[in-house]
């Protein structure tokens, strides 16, 4: 298991954060949100500042949550990747929501403005870390896969990307469409 790390100049919260993380002294009251549990709901800002996003809005649809901070490798090659995927699945049905926990907004603005391939799903701030405490986060990147009635099915920490067809074959599942044969899935 990765454990979360920030580099010099990430920012004290940030470093805190990553501490806290990376040997688990993360409040008591702050188990966390696994498999088969309800997902804990929230609002945020938008990274972009110009709306509020609530978790509960995507209610009857499948819910990638992703978190992401802009010094986070492995968030950085994980990107695009859920980008392709999110692009894979009907946008009536399916949803990614990601939470940037940079201290600094601006910073993950600037690197997301710097990325070759443009990411179409929402990203909403979260500077003070209050979500990752909610969610018990342990790893950097955590995402959470969501069921249409709120209810997590599924945890990932860390990434990679050979889980990238596990991912979609849950998500398929949970959109209740069939399996893709093994050769179709080779040509993508």
């Amino acid at each position: 298991m990765r454990k979360m790390q920030a580099p010099v100049g990430a920012g004290v919260p940030a470093l805190v954060l990553s501490a806290l993380l990376a040997v688990g002294l993360l409040p008591e009251s702050a188990p966390a949100a696994g498999a088969g549990q309800a997902a804990p709901s929230f609002s945020a800002h938008e990274l972009d500042g110009s709306a509020t996003l609530s978790l509960g809005a995507y209610k009857g649809k499948v819910v990638f949550l992703d978190f992401w901070a802009s010094w986070c490798g492995p968030c950085q090659t994980a990107m695009p990747l859920i980008e392709s995927l999110r692009n894979e699945f009907p946008a009536d049905q399916f949803q990614v929501l990601a939470v940037n926990i940079d201290e600094n907004p601006a910073k993950a603005k600037a690197f997301l403005e710097t990325r070759k391939v443009k990411i179409g799903y929402p990203s909403v701030s979260d500077p003070e870390g209050r979500l990752p405490a909610i969610y018990g986060l342990k790893t950097m990147p955590t995402s959470y896969l969501i069921d249409r009635n709120g209810v997590i099915r599924s945890v990932h920490a860390g990434f990679r990307a050979s889980d990238m067809d596990g991912l979609r074959a849950e998500i398929r599942a949970l959109l209740g469409k069939p399996p893709v044969p093994a050769a179709a899935d080779a040509k993508r």
